[in-house]
């Protein structure tokens, strides 16, 4: 008994000392790698249940606190997190593994983050390796095709424009459908995308349903981009240089005529004028056969150029990071004369003041111009693009027969316009371009900062707040050797200097608690106030006939007041808000999330000048029931469903009120005859009654991985419907509004969709590795409610063809259908001579049971379908002639490694959608009646008597001019939009040169597309708006690039 006390004694002091051992803390020290064994910087390691937290340093290294005990969590973006017990082990490398589903990946969901798998809502993440391999100047011309049911479309390629975004189809009529942007915590409606320097970027997070939009109300009926910018990082100073030079193709001509089919074109106009002028001499039409035409496009066009440089240095320890970086962009057109420059910096700091405050700053300066004409159709006349000046020029001057170039490129004028004034308004686009001087300006300072306190180790205060000045400038001088300043031009040498100063302040302020109770409990609640106020004004004049134009913009102040306008305006809107979201989760398993936000905005009157915004969600994680936790190939499978309510109050300041406006000379007060003051007059009607635009959303969504993550699908089913639709109504004219209209809410919209991601990791070995990722998204639009009384809307193009053609419009949208669909006359060919008899007097007469198109018609007319029957055509034959909306988009990306090489191919499409391709109006067959005008060359198969073609009409016989399927394409195309090859240094190489990262990379944007589309670009729009969507006349195309870049870290 005594030695069996001895024994128990001697036991229980060594487990005490085996006891002590373990609770003691020590240092753990180890290096975290990747798949391809290279050493990973910036991964996040924690103790589980603690707040001890690190990160590894630029060389994969880490060291931490730890008790035997303990357990330590390895997460890092794109990889599946880890976590190891620390056990007696003093040293603990990890390799981690790619997730190519990111369950363990950090989203940003507005007010905080959560981990992919505890998501309920619809959220879609761009992957910024692929956004890295696509060299642009702004973060949204790269996101086409990466996310599902988010539509980005590059509407214009002229240096310094910006993207369009939908996200899950168009939610309002007339109001903007642009996403609410959300840069590091600073909310902005018209975020300018030019200020950010993409490097900078370090992730972009989209909501798309309303359960994850309501937090943000009123703001978030057409989705939330979520910015978040780069910090710095514990470790030693980071320096990397980024920079890249690339070379843009000039884009593919246009065939238009020759010197021999322009000549003979002009003498199925007018043979005796034109006989005049080519066909002297004893010069004969065959003549022209070999001579070598001049082609403005060879002149204009040119290959563009772009380099950018990005530098950073990042760094810091356990109490203070920091980060500063810098960027300059200069960007050389495809058209000669214009470009785009920008400067950028950036500077990030984060300090630990205590263990329980925390605060931080992020300053954000950039300043862009873009100078050159602006290419595209932004103003009413035909004559105001500069394509229609390099298409129209005449190849040949005929003045000396064979000798085409002769005085057609020393001077402003064509020779054959003098005299003929605005008969041919047509000048030499090359000269113009040299002198119209045009610039665009924009300077942005940007400056948040917050402030974070750990009430207790449960309860966090944060208060936040910034700036956000934006500044456009715009100066633009026409002297008399441009077409705007010309002598034909009523305006002469004209100049303008406008300035739009944008002041933006915010303040949010939240408090979290967040805390586990008896281990399977998860709550976290979130409770904050956020005030924003908006103001904006506009300054400008505007000269006409100046004399001093020697001066430039300088001669603007000797104008005479009579040729002076001047413009001043000033605008401002508050929003005041409250907000709460509470998370809950049991296990991880069962998954709930519910919202509530009032947002009070002065746009609308003070009865409706609160709204109330819920939502909520739920999620089931199915795969970890006990049901199927037997099935091995399953890694993870949630089922989500989603409703919630937000707002758009994309309404103009102050829209509640009537708006009064300077009266024009027809409402002067006078006085003997004489004009004494000038009045105002109301405009626009006010409307008291005026709210938000509500969208109500329900979301099913369905997420799985298969095979330790290395599959992935995402599906999701939407229903998202806008009521309350912001609409012009009918006023009584007793009202006394010109216009006799005023906005009212009274429509109602609906989306329905389905978007489907998959991700896949498809070989992985030691030295290869192939990932792919496919998304597809459908949407259908639908009209459900218009104005009272109303089952359709006419929306015109917003350029001279609407009064050509005689008031009538290019776009309807009905009810019951989609939202600007494209209206018009069905093409039926041409006039053939069998539907004439032909009289004793040589003319014509249309058989009885043939269509009379409206005009004396002729042999050769155009010819266009009779829908209702009546042998007339006008406007009762007007029907829906295509869809101005693809059936989906989508985008299919693949990487591929090999060792220390890496390739990426990235496509995009969009299908079912048409586009008017409005150029051909004007140079496939004229309808702007100038004699001189050059015609494409597709024109060269017209009609004639001895070329019966059923497809292009007469020379000179566009009568009784329409909107018409004619010109109605297909815009659907397949884009191979960017190919990447890349070569990185292994770190042996490097390590003795004092760098931890050196990457060479080749890419090409644009390579091809597909399309059955006969203009320049099927992706550019001069109208891209809700109701005129696929409108093409001269735009500006996106270009043909090759890029070389490369990546240093230091």
């Amino acid at each position: 008994m005594c030695r069996f006390r001895k024994i128990l004694s001697v036991f229980i002091v060594l487990l005490i000392c085996q006891t002590n051992v373990f609770a003691q803390s020590k240092l753990i020290v180890g290096v975290v790698t990747d798949e391809a064994n290279q050493t990973v910087p910036g991964v996040s390691i924690s103790v589980k249940g603690t707040k001890t937290t690190t990160q590894t340093d630029q060389n994969g290294k880490f060291q931490i606190q730890a008790l035997a005990t303990d357990q330590l969590v390895f997460n890092y973006v794109g990889y599946a997190s880890q976590t190891i017990m620390v056990g007696t082990r003093n040293a603990i490398n990890v390799s981690l593994k790619s997730s190519i589903t990111g369950l363990s990946d950090v989203v940003v969901v507005g007010y905080g983050t959560t981990k992919r798998a505890d998501l309920t809502g619809a959220i879609g993440s761009v992957n910024m390796k692929d956004l890295e391999q696509a060299p642009v100047k702004s973060f949204d011309q790269a996101l086409a095709g990466r996310v599902a049911g988010v539509q980005v479309s590059t509407n214009d390629g002229q240096p310094g424009a910006t993207a369009n975004i939908v996200i899950r189809g168009a939610g309002s009529i007339s109001q903007d459908n642009s996403p609410l942007y959300v840069i590091d915590g600073f909310p902005s409606e018209n975020a300018n995308a030019n200020s950010i320097n993409p490097s900078d970027i370090e992730s972009i997070d989209i909501l798309k349903d309303a359960s994850a939009t309501a937090i943000y109300g009123a703001r978030g009926s057409n989705g939330v981009v979520l910015i978040t910018t780069k910090k710095g990082k514990p470790g030693k100073p980071q320096l990397t240089y980024n920079a890249y030079y690339g070379l843009q193709k000039a884009p593919d001509k246009i065939p238009v005529m020759g010197p021999y089919e322009y000549v003979k074109y002009l003498r199925d106009l007018d043979q005796a004028v034109a006989d005049s002028t080519y066909l002297k001499n004893g010069v004969t039409l065959d003549d022209y056969r070999n001579v070598q035409g001049l082609d403005m496009q060879d002149y204009v066009y040119q290959t563009g150029q772009n380099q950018n440089h990005d530098i950073a240095l990042r760094g810091g320890n356990d109490r203070t990071t920091y980060s500063i970086s810098g960027n300059f962009n200069d960007q050389k057109g495809i058209i000669v004369y214009g470009g785009f420059k920008r400067y950028q910096g950036r500077f990030v700091l984060d300090q630990k003041v205590t263990d329980k405050l925390r605060a931080g700053i992020n300053v954000n300066y950039a300043y862009s111009e873009s100078f050159g004409t602006p290419i595209s159709a932004t103003n009413f006349y035909a004559s105001s693009i500069l394509l229609y000046s390099v298409w129209g020029y005449r190849p040949t001057n005929g003045l000396s027969g064979r000798d085409a170039n002769s005085d057609l490129l020393g001077g402003l004028y064509d020779p054959a316009n003098e005299g003929n004034s605005a008969q041919d308004y047509r000048v030499n686009p090359l000269i113009s371009l040299a002198n119209q001087k045009t610039t665009y300006k924009s300077t942005n300072l940007a400056a948040n900062g917050y402030a974070e306190y750990a009430i207790t180790s449960k309860l966090k205060l944060r208060v936040a707040g910034g700036i956000n000045n934006n500044a456009y400038d715009t100066n633009i001088f026409n002297n008399s050797q441009t077409q705007s300043g010309s002598k034909w031009n009523s305006s002469g040498p004209n100049g303008t200097i406008a300035s739009a100063p944008v002041f933006n302040w915010l303040s949010d302020n939240t408090i979290t608690y967040k805390n586990t109770f008896n281990k399977n409990h998860n709550l976290t609640v979130l409770g904050g106030y956020s005030a924003q106020r908006n103001k904006n004004s506009y300054r400008s004049i505007y000269a006409t006939q100046v004399t001093n134009e020697s001066l430039g913009l300088d001669a603007l102040d000797l104008v005479p007041a009579a040729n002076t306008v001047i413009s001043v305006n000033s605008s401002r809107w508050t929003l005041m808000s409250f907000l709460g979201r509470v998370n809950y989760d049991f296990k991880g398993k069962y998954l709930v999330t519910a919202s509530f936000r009032a947002d009070g905005s002065s746009k609308f009157s003070p009865a409706n000048r609160w709204g109330y915004f819920p939502s909520a969600s739920i999620g089931w994680r199915f795969s970890q029931e006990d049901f199927l936790k037997d099935l091995k190939w399953l890694s993870d499978a949630k089922l989500r469903i989603g409703y919630g309510e937000s707002g758009n109050n994309r309404v103009s300041d102050f829209a509640y009120l009537p708006q009064l406006n300077l009266a024009n000379t027809q409402y002067w007060y006078s006085f003997n005859g004489k004009p004494v003051a000038i009045g105002s007059v109301v405009t626009a009607a006010g409307n008291y009654d005026l709210k938000w635009e509500t969208n109500t959303q329900t979301n099913i969504g369905l997420d799985m991985s298969f095979l330790k993550n290395r599959f992935g699908l995402t599906v999701d089913i939407y229903k998202r419907t806008t009521n309350d639709l912001l609409l012009n109504a009918n006023l009584p004219f007793a009202n006394g509004i010109q216009s006799g209209t005023g906005f009212k809410n009274i429509g109602s919209l609906e989306n329905r969709g389905l978007e489907i991601t998959l991700n896949s990791t498809n070989i992985l070995t030691k030295d290869f590795r192939w990932t792919s990722n496919f998304n597809i998204s459908f949407n259908k639009n639908k009209i459900l409610e218009l104005t009272e009384g109303q089952n359709s809307l006419l929306s015109g193009s917003g350029t001279f063809f609407d009064t050509s053609f005689r008031g009538l419009s290019p776009y309807i949208s009905v009810k019951g259908r989609s939202v600007g669909e494209m209206y018009g006359l069905i093409f039926d060919g041409i006039y053939q001579y069998s539907d004439f008899d032909k009289m004793p007097n040589g003319t014509f007469s249309l058989k009885p049971n043939i269509p009379n198109n409206g005009a004396a018609v002729q042999p050769g007319d155009i010819k266009y379908k009779d829908l209702n029957g009546d042998l007339t055509i006008n406007a009762n034959d007007y029907t829906i002639i295509g869809r101005g909306l693809p059936i989906h988009t989508g985008g299919f990306s693949n990487n591929f490694s090999y060792k220390n090489w890496d390739l990426g191919v990235f496509l995009q499409w969009s299908y079912g959608n048409n586009i008017i391709n409005a150029n051909r109006y004007v140079f496939e067959g004229g309808i702007v009646r100038n004699f001189t005008l050059n015609q494409y060359a597709s024109y060269e198969n017209r009609w004639t008597p001895t070329n019966p073609s059923n497809e292009l009409y007469k020379a000179g016989r566009f009568v009784n001019p329409n909107y018409s399927s004619r010109v109605v394409e297909d815009g659907s195309y397949l884009r191979l939009k960017t190919v990447q090859l890349g070569y990185n240094f292994s770190s042996e190489i490097l390590k003795s040169i004092g760098m931890s990262r050196l990457r060479l990379n080749a890419s090409a944007q644009n390579l091809f597309t597909l399309t059955n589309y006969s203009g320049l670009d099927p992706e550019a729009s001069a109208r891209p708006g809700n109701l005129t969507p696929g409108f093409d006349y001269g735009t500006y195309p996106q270009s043909f690039t090759v890029t070389f870049g490369l990546n240093a870290t230091f």
